[in-house]
């Protein structure tokens, strides 16, 4: 046998590794680009610092012969795997291929995105996984599920250990849906991200509901309606740049600090615009985005599943370079009230923020859980009890600002002292108390009300004593339960000194295997 030449053999290099990058060939990718969608290699691009992407496995193939598959084998079996980095940190990530087979999962495509999935919490890095499959390999039967299940075992392991960001691209259906719902975030795209477990034919075959894929699992239903995803974009490219946004407040695993960056907005910035952002009417709303853009640096703000549950805000910022989660009650809907839908989103985001060392201020005003049968009936209770549940085991510094309203369970579940607040700061304005003045005075004043001549005059002394004597923030600051009455433009010099103050907190939580969070 003819010995080949060193040239030779780095042509056959070379030529395998165009034959990785065609993907499913020509008049795949071609289709698949007339849909508006770029190809696994070039979203990779998207997402990586320029020229930091390193491959991994491009020469891997499937080794199914079932149904002439043995005839249709293509170079990197459908996925693109490998790292780089982002913002210069180490991010692993996979890509699926949707020219090659419908970037349907089989055993080793499986095989390639685990094996990243290994290095990614061996390394301590983030790892990001871009969905664009037509679901289970069915040539590959059991093969494919359990490619599913190993991926699964290791969303789980890696929960709360490093960052997992799912990205969908194309659609996800079937049992794919459950490795994006076991990570951290999910990113979706108008009119090209589907996700669902059943689709349109078989909803039509078993209840006979007429829904198109969008309609049923499209990004918006998703970030409006089943809070399933956490990122709502127009095009892949800005739904990239929300990954690397995102990436950029979160530390690479649970044993770092997030990124420290400095900032030329001053620590003691006053911004008395503050006292007129909150009316002190109780009964009035504002938007609390205007409260946390002027406190935080430079005002910005990222946002997460800013279309659903409306009511509380979550989200990241920086107080004097550091990154923090903020929670916020909206009193512009709702009034700010807690239901079953807010009290799930913000504490996830507790508990993430929790697990990636970032501590939590929140802005508080709240008139306390809202009331009715359809609440009652799905759960409030269980649902509600998991925001007590967040703040209670959160080990990170805890930053609570009282704006206004705390009424109630509402305000306890809200970070107060006893759920372990490290530090609570009020506006002159917050009413701290069991309940809103006006019902308190019923209440409490009853017979005297009923027994005077003009009882509504006598109900409206009564509200004011009542306010006098409760709704305030001195009562709760006499027993200790607010260390700081503070005026509202010295909020973000108050927090940023907080925050320092308890940088170096350690808190440890009893011994146990883990806790049994509300279900």
């Amino acid at each position: 046998m003819a010995v080949k030449t060193i040239e030779e053999l780095c042509g056959g290099v070379l030529e395998r590794r165009a034959e990785a990058a065609a993907g499913g060939g020509e008049k795949a990718v071609a289709k698949h680009k007339a849909k508006g969608r770029l190809t696994a290699r070039e979203r990779i691009a998207q997402l990586m610092d320029e020229g930091s992407f390193v491959e991994l496995d491009e020469f891997i193939e499937h080794r199914c012969t079932n149904f002439g598959m043995e005839k249709k084998k293509y170079l990197g079996d459908g996925v693109v795997t490998g790292y780089g980095t982002v913002n210069g940190r180490i991010v692993y990530v996979f890509s699926q291929d949707f020219t090659v087979l419908g970037g349907s999962l089989g055993e080793m495509h499986a095989q390639k995105i685990c094996k990243v999935m290994d290095l990614a919490l061996r390394n301590g890095c983030p790892i990001v996984g871009i969905n664009d499959s037509g679901g289970a390999r069915i040539q590959e039967a059991v093969d494919a599920l359990n490619g599913y299940g190993e991926i699964f075992y290791r969303n789980t392991l890696s929960s709360g250990v490093i960052p997992q960001m799912s990205v969908i691209l194309g659609p996800t259906a079937g049992g794919a849906v459950y490795s994006p719902a076991l990570t951290d975030y999910i990113f979706m795209v108008d009119k090209i991200s589907v996700m669902h477990i059943t689709g349109p034919a078989v909803i039509k075959a078993v209840t006979g509901e007429d829904v198109t894929s969008e309609e049923l699992g499209g990004a918006t239903a998703h970030n409006t309606k089943s809070g399933n995803a956490h990122f709502f974009a127009k095009t892949e490219q800005e739904c990239f740049e929300q990954v690397r946004s995102v990436l950029s407040y979160l530390p690479s695993n649970n044993m770092d600090d997030p990124v420290f960056v400095e900032t030329s907005d001053p620590i003691d910035r006053a911004d008395v615009s503050l006292r007129e952002i909150v009316p002190t009417n109780p009964n009035r709303g504002y938007d609390v985005h205007k409260v946390i853009q002027a406190i935080v640096d430079d005002g910005k703000f990222l946002e997460v599943q800013s279309m659903w549950a409306k009511n509380i805000i979550i989200g990241y910022a920086r107080f004097g370079g550091q990154s923090v989660g903020i929670v916020a009650n909206q009193a512009g809907v709702m009034a700010g009230c807690l239901d079953i839908d807010c009290s799930d989103k913000a504490s996830r985001f507790i508990r993430h923020c929790d697990a990636f060392n970032i501590p939590i201020v929140t802005l508080v005003d709240v008139p306390g859980y809202l009331p009715g049968k359809t609440q009652e009936w799905n759960g409030i209770i269980r649902h509600g009890a998991k925001l007590l549940y967040a703040y209670s085991e959160a080990t990170v510094p805890l930053i609570t600002v009282v704006l206004r309203k705390a009424y109630g369970g509402a305000y306890l579940g809200m970070c107060s002292k006893s759920l372990g607040a490290d530090c609570v700061l009020a506006w002159p304005q917050a009413q701290i108390a069991v309940m809103g003045a006006e019902g308190a005075a019923n209440i409490i004043f009853r017979k005297e009300i009923e027994a005077a001549e003009d009882q509504q005059a006598m109900r409206a002394q009564k509200i004011s004593e009542y306010e006098d004597a409760f709704a305030t923030p001195y009562q709760a600051a006499s027993h200790g339960m607010v260390d700081k009455v503070i005026l509202p433009e010295e909020t973000r010099c108050e927090v940023i000194k907080a925050l320092a103050a308890h940088k170096t907190k350690r808190q440890a939580l009893p011994r146990k295997k883990h806790g049994v969070i509300p279900h």
